[in-house]
């Protein structure tokens, strides 16, 4: 993951605002982004389980699917706890007032979801950049918020625009641009099995929509070659 802002100077301070907390924890706005759902029924999914491998015409007893339910159960909580995400908690008073209205970009974060159709990962990078109109937030939660949208059944359309709705709803800056280039299970290994077949979807708020210069500085800053960390 690459992070980067372009011009400007650092001159940050917390921003101190319960309003935010206040639309976070709001039953709209947490059932506009699917963050209201009951908890994970393990057992049901663990039962399901069963049943699938008897459909298939396995021995659920037999040593190596003994476990192979409670396991699948545990799993599906993991990837799918996008779902039951504190948005509170995952900002975590991490907003900041600045002076500057400059380019920042975090590209490159890594991201796995499940496809909603047949429920086989996609994988891929998304790339996020926003332009503040005077709030920044902390760098780790730009990923987290990916990871948010990433886990749970999903489509990469939908999951490209949720995180930047997200985004422009928390700090409401001059602009926001997410791309998300993904690689999709569903196509490589059933249908139409292309495995070199990749999806690129986009998504432009305010000056990146309505500004041409501004989209293409983007385009070009996540066009390079990403810069690795010296180890």
């Amino acid at each position: 993951m690459d992070a980067q802002r372009t011009n400007g100077h650092d001159h940050n301070h917390v921003y101190e605002d319960e309003s935010i907390d206040t639309k976070l924890n709001s039953e709209e706005f947490l059932e506009s982004y699917g963050l209201n759902l009951p908890s994970v029924d393990q057992e049901r999914i663990a039962a399901a389980t069963q049943e699938i491998l008897i459909a298939v015409g396995e021995d659920p007893q037999r040593e190596g699917l003994q476990r192979t339910p409670e396991r699948v159960a545990r799993a599906y909580t993991e990837l799918l706890s996008g779902y039951r995400t504190d948005p509170v908690k995952l900002i975590n008073d991490a907003i900041f007032t600045v002076d500057y209205d400059d380019m920042v970009i975090v590209r490159d974060i890594e991201f796995h979801s499940l496809c909603e159709h047949h429920m086989l990962p996609f994988v891929g990078r998304a790339h996020v950049a926003y332009i503040s109109s005077g709030k920044v937030i902390g760098l780790s939660k730009i990923p987290r918020i990916v990871d948010m949208f990433a886990h749970r059944l999903q489509v990469q359309e939908r999951m490209t625009h949720q995180i930047a709705g997200f985004i422009n709803e928390v700090l409401e800056p001059k602009g926001v641009a997410v791309v998300l280039e993904g690689v999709h299970m569903c196509s490589m290994m059933r249908g139409v099995k292309k495995h070199e077949s990749s999806m690129t979807t986009s998504a432009m708020l305010g000056c990146f929509r309505d500004d041409p210069r501004t989209r293409a500085e983007f385009m070009a800053h996540i066009s390079r070659p990403g810069a690795h960390a010296p180890f």
